[in-house]
């Protein structure tokens, strides 16, 4: 993409400011109503990892997590128990973390299974340095808190201020300051800084990345963390390590999440594959680096506005198709290629265009984060390259390789891997929970974890990266699902980039978790091959794309489940469970059942289809109101042919959601509890003091001994009670009825459509 393409993107600044006074002019008509039904989220844990082979405490935060049962890890060698207080009952949020002395190394995730189910994931961490936690903030440098070279301190920043760190060094050490941050959830941005002992700057990093720093002589050195902007908070949470490294040992950084384009890369099969080295100096035409075709090759886009040329000879009528990974790897790059026919020699040389490659553009349009909801807020696009170049004539090409801002970067880090190749037909798939426009202005980047209420239907859009041509269907399947819980895929049609799979939990299904297997089929040459299907998360639910920047990344599991407390507001079926008949261009009339479970504001929905055939579908309404509806579909008007369809259709609604009001009953019940206990408390206090006042002598003695104790008894017993009330008027007040809009979707419905009757 040039960078005039790229400023095109971005509206004017008048464009922002209407935009704003017009938000402004709304706010108050939208505000009283929430988005999505609540989803158990986890939001922080502390630490975020842990040496390899070692036990250690984690204290976690999240919202709408009560009820925690379980600290769950996508990696079978993190186990967690309750941590139990001096009473022997379990301490609420925290847990004791056993990490296995096998357990792979690098990043896992953390999830905890609470009442409504699984929650969205935090990254846990698991390396071979010892671990510290950081207890209390150290903002200058007379409290700089002492670290260990060869060690990870966990984390968080305070607002408006720098954690500050002292580390013994020798001269001579070549010490590598890390720290992991937006790779693994955070918010932070981070900066780091080594100063001298009195805390004068020596080196600083503010773009995200890790200090090489070779020590100039022995003594202490300090080293300061803060945010770029300077905020802080418990979501600004990071992991430093300071390692001791060789002279000439290659930079590692911490590891990190992957960003939701990575899904394409690598190709199927290619893990083994090994590419040779570019050969520098190659910048120049005269410098052109010569291949064979095919070729895979690594390189690097260093130095700043380096130009990699490679050379090749090719036929007319060969294709060939150029593949780049770089941004896919996780580097802050934009690749572009520019292929030329080369004609003549020395002054006479000519260059021809050929084609010039870019960005491999999202196969569905994207969130545009405008007024409105226009596109999921994911991008499955990426600024690495995937396309073919056409040899239309005998000759010698040349390509050139550049990263298209590689004037403003200059790490030999930001690596590439070049793949010209013959036409390997393949695919990649990814995947999220379903977001649309709720209500006018709603812009919500939600983590969605799959905790189904029983009777509900969850959406997830399936995306797809053709690779080399390939142009077939996609079947979708998910296997390996908790009781009571269905799947059903509606395909990827041929040429599409975007199928649907639901997931339904029946009325009773009972409380469970299991992680799933999420794939696609499609045929290639003639045989069915198999690809997983990788599920995309935002790492934090953000309400309001407009005021936060949404950060989507993938999960490296499918955890599905079902939380046993709750149902859907409504359920919308047909009334059989059949393959449901019709001719071609008739009208097929599916009548449709209703079960709802809350009041709903407004009289009706508007339902649209999802299902291959059937997108055509004109939007009708249904009751809010009554048990049935009809859902009307004509045939002649989609121009549906023969075949057997599996559709869904889909709308929002606005339910009077009540929250957890079992839990008034149970705080009630306690409440009660706790009166008698004061009650019990006072009737035994008054005895005492009865008896005191009749004793005398030695008896008089002890019973007036006893009565501090009482008093203390009483002092718990009230404050019990008081805390008891709140927990009573708490409950109360989260259960009072809300309106909430939400995705409403029905379960799968097959269809069948017959050949037109011949006269």
């Amino acid at each position: 993409m040039t960078l005039t393409q790229r400023c095109e993107r971005w509206p004017s600044m008048t464009v922002r400011v209407s935009f704003v006074i017009a938000l402004l002019c709304v706010s108050s008509t939208v505000s009283a109503q929430s988005v999505c039904l609540p989803a158990p989220r986890l939001l922080t844990t502390m630490p975020m990892g842990g040496q390899v082979g070692t036990e250690l405490e984690v204290v976690i935060t999240g919202e709408y997590i009560e009820d925690v049962e379980q600290l769950l890890f996508s990696n079978a060698a993190i186990t967690a128990k309750p941590k139990l207080g001096e009473d022997g009952k379990p301490v609420s949020n925290r847990f004791v973390v056993s990490i296995a002395s096998d357990c792979p190394l690098g990043i896992h995730e953390a999830r905890v299974m609470s009442r409504l189910g699984i929650s969205s994931s935090r990254v846990f961490s698991v390396g071979m340095l010892p671990e510290v936690t950081q207890e209390k903030v150290s903002t200058t440098v007379a409290d700089a808190m002492p670290l260990a070279v060869n060690s990870i301190c966990n984390a968080t920043l305070p607002v408006r201020a720098a954690n500050h760190y002292s580390v013994e060094a020798k001269k001579g050490q070549r010490l590598l300051v890390d720290c992991a941050a937006k790779g693994i959830d955070s918010k932070m941005n981070p900066v780091l800084i080594v100063a001298d002992a009195e805390g004068r700057d020596l080196v600083v990093e503010r773009r995200g990345g890790a200090l090489d720093f070779t020590v100039p002589d022995d003594g202490t050195y300090v080293i300061k963390v803060h945010e770029l902007t300077f905020n802080g908070g418990a979501t600004h949470f990071y992991r430093l390590a300071v390692q001791e490294v060789a002279a000439d040992a290659s930079v590692t950084r911490l590891p990190s999440t992957r960003s939701v384009s990575s899904f394409s890369w690598p190709p199927a099969n290619f893990a083994q594959q090994e590419a040779s080295p570019e050969s520098e100096p190659n910048n120049k035409h005269a410098q052109a680096q010569k291949v064979s075709l095919p070729c895979d090759i690594s390189g690097s886009f260093y130095p700043a506005a380096d130009v990699d040329t490679f050379e090749f000879t090719a036929k007319k009528g060969d294709v060939w198709w150029v593949e780049v990974a770089s941004e896919r790897l996780g580097r802050p790059t934009d690749a572009s290629i520019i292929v030329q026919r080369v004609t003549g020699e020395g002054a006479d040389e000519q260059l021809t265009d050929v084609i010039e490659l870019s960005d491999i553009a999202s196969p569905v349009k994207r969130s545009s984060n405008g007024y409105a909801y226009d596109g999921p807020p994911y991008n499955a696009g990426s600024s690495d390259i995937l396309g073919k170049v056409d040899i239309k004539e005998d000759g010698l090409y040349r390509l050139q390789l550049s990263d298209l801002f590689g004037g403003t970067r200059n790490d030999p880090r930001n690596e590439y891997r070049l793949i010209i190749r013959k036409a390997a037909p393949d695919f990649a798939l990814v995947a999220w929970a379903l977001h649309m426009e709720l209500r006018n202005g709603d812009r919500n980047a939600l983590s969605k974890p799959i905790a189904l209420r029983g009777g509900a239907t969850m959406a997830f859009e399936v995306i797809v990266v053709r690779r080399d041509g390939f142009d077939a269907e996609i079947e979708l399947s998910m296997e390996g699902l908790p009781g009571g819980v269905t799947s059903a895929g509606l395909k990827i049609p041929a040429g599409k980039t975007r199928g649907i799979m639901l997931l339904s939990a029946r009325q009773d299904a009972p409380r469970g978790m299991q992680i799933a297997k999420f794939v696609g089929r499609g045929v290639i040459e003639g045989k069915e091959v198999v690809r997983p299907c990788q599920m995309a998360s935002m790492a934090w639910p953000v309400a309001n794309a407009w005021s936060e920047i949404p950060a989507p990344r993938l999960l490296v599991d499918v955890p599905v489940s079902v939380g046993g407390s709750e149902f859907a507001p409504i359920s919308i079926a047909a009334t059989e469970s059949k393959v449901w008949e019709a001719a071609v261009g008739a009208t097929l009339k599916i009548p449709l059942t209703h079960i709802r479970r809350e009041e709903f504001s407004g009289p009706t929905m508007g339902l649209k289809t999802f299902g291959t055939g059937f997108e055509g579908a004109a939007k009708f309404d249904v009751s809010l109101k009554t048990d049935q509806s009809e859902a009307i579909l004509d045939l002649a008007a989609m121009k549906t042919p023969p075949g057997d369809y599996l559709i869904a259709f889909y709308g929002s609604a606005v339910a009077k959601y009540r929250y957890n009001p079992e839990a008034v009953t149970a705080a009630e019940f306690a409440h009660t509890r706790a009166q008698q206990e004061v009650a019990a408390v006072a009737k035994e206090a008054e005895r005492l003091a009865q008896e005191a006042k009749a004793a005398s002598g030695e008896a008089k003695s002890a019973a007036e001994a006893t009565a501090p104790t009482i008093a203390e008894k009483k002092k718990v017993a009230d404050a019990a009670l008081a805390a008891a009330a709140k927990r009573v008027q708490d409950a109360k007040k989260q259960s009072q009825p809300k309106d909430i809009v939400d995705i409403i979707v029905s379960e799968p419905i097959a269809i069948r459509i017959k050949p037109a009757e011949t006269k």
